[in-house]
């Protein structure tokens, strides 16, 4: 028998001995390595496999012509070293890419997980941009945050009703290559846009109030600027508002309710809308017959409001919203709104980032909502 090969028994081909000295001795580099804490490497798998580490590498990835016999010698060889596979930073830098979608948002994200729109958008954005393997990484548009938007590491951005007040990121952000989409935002130069009928829907909501006769009707409003500072909607608040979708859904009501008044809030939560339901509710004399909250959530706070104050809905004061959202704790309640289609609008941004990636033209969209009619709404009291 040659010393360059051994035999086995029954006369099957085994490693030689050269191979098998190899083999150990790679045993042993790694050995070491683990114990100085060294992550094992794609080349000591592909020399342990007997492969060139190119091969190794496109084993792992699943393309390229490597037999399914290969393939399987390069996983064995990287079980037994205990190598988890090709490090996927390494890999984004090869491609020029991180992997990673951000996603601005003007609310703190403790408020934004409370608001099922936001959540449902970023589930249909996720749906799409997951399909190339992208992640979602939040960044805040509040004062004090914490991440850089211009210098955040990420592929592309999602704007989700931000304000004009982010021209200049947006400009570094254009410099830099970075694709960007708005999903109801300012109109920005070179910003795909995403965007509802805010306006339009408002007004329906208003109409449908005037309809059943009402006169003295209030708005509870989305915040008008960074400081979310809560309050009376004044004529200067109104006119200095950075906050596009606040400003669109007031005007849609003032086409109807030219002189209605309002209130303020500091976001899109139920206590929020409580706050302001007590505020423009508790004056008897020219208490509002109708109220058109800005969201679901504070539509269902206005509610509270009126049961603290002993006001019947619809019979005293009528309440709508807007979002279309499942609300718990409304007993047999069925609030009246505009249905909004989160998901789609979510996927469309997705569909825009994808295409943006590819260096394809995105399409801007523009989504509609639809009226519902629930049981607080009805004619107005008799004065």
């Amino acid at each position: 028998m040659s010393d360059g090969l051994l035999a086995s028994a029954g006369g099957g081909r085994i490693d030689s001995i050269e191979s098998i000295r190899l083999s150990y001795q790679i045993m042993v580099n790694v050995a070491n390595d683990h114990a100085a804490g060294v992550r094992p490497t794609l080349a000591a798998v592909a020399a342990l496999a007997g492969v060139s580490t190119s091969t190794a590498s496109l084993a792992f990835s699943g393309s390229g012509p490597v037999s399914a016999a290969t393939r399987e010698r390069v996983l064995a060889a990287a079980s037994t070293l205990e190598y988890a596979g090709p490090d996927p930073r390494a890999q984004s830098l090869r491609r020029g890419r991180s992997g990673i979608v951000g996603v601005v948002i003007e609310d703190r994200l403790s408020d934004a997980f409370r608001d099922p729109m936001n959540i449902a958008m970023l589930d249909g954005l996720a749906d799409e941009t997951g399909a190339i393997g992208s992640g979602l990484l939040l960044l805040t548009d509040t004062e004090g945050g914490q991440v850089s938007i211009e210098n955040a590491p990420v592929d592309a951005v999602v704007l989700v009703g931000c304000s004009t007040r982010l021209d200049s990121a947006v400009a570094i952000l254009r410099q830099r290559g970075i694709p960007l989409v708005a999903v109801e935002a300012e109109p920005m130069e070179g910003v795909l846009a995403i965007d509802l009928d805010n306006r339009e829907a408002s007004r329906s909501l208003a109409a449908h109030l005037r309809d059943l006769g009402h006169e003295r009707v209030a708005m509870v409003v989305l915040p008008l600027d960074p400081s979310r500072e809560r309050g009376p909607l004044s004529a200067e608040r109104e006119a200095a508002s950075s906050g596009y979708t606040a400003s669109a859904r007031i005007a849609g009501v003032r086409e109807v309710f030219p002189r209605a008044g309002g209130w303020v809030t500091r976001g899109s939560l139920t206590e929020e809308g409580r706050i302001a339901g007590l505020e423009l509710l508790r004056a008897s004399d020219a208490r509002p017959t109708a109220i058109i909250a800005q969201s679901d959530l504070l539509a269902r706070g206005v509610i509270l409001a009126a049961e603290e104050l002993a006001l019947r809905v619809p019979e005293d004061v009528s309440v709508v919203g807007f979002d279309g959202v499942r609300l718990d704790g409304m007993g047999d309640r069925d609030l009246t709104t505009m249905v909004q289609p989160a998901v789609e609008k979510g996927r469309a941004a997705g569909r825009g980032i994808v295409a943006l990636l590819n260096d394809e033209a995105g399409v801007a969209e523009r989504f509609t909502s639809e009226f519902h009619r629930g049981n607080t709404t009805g004619p107005a009291p008799a004065a």
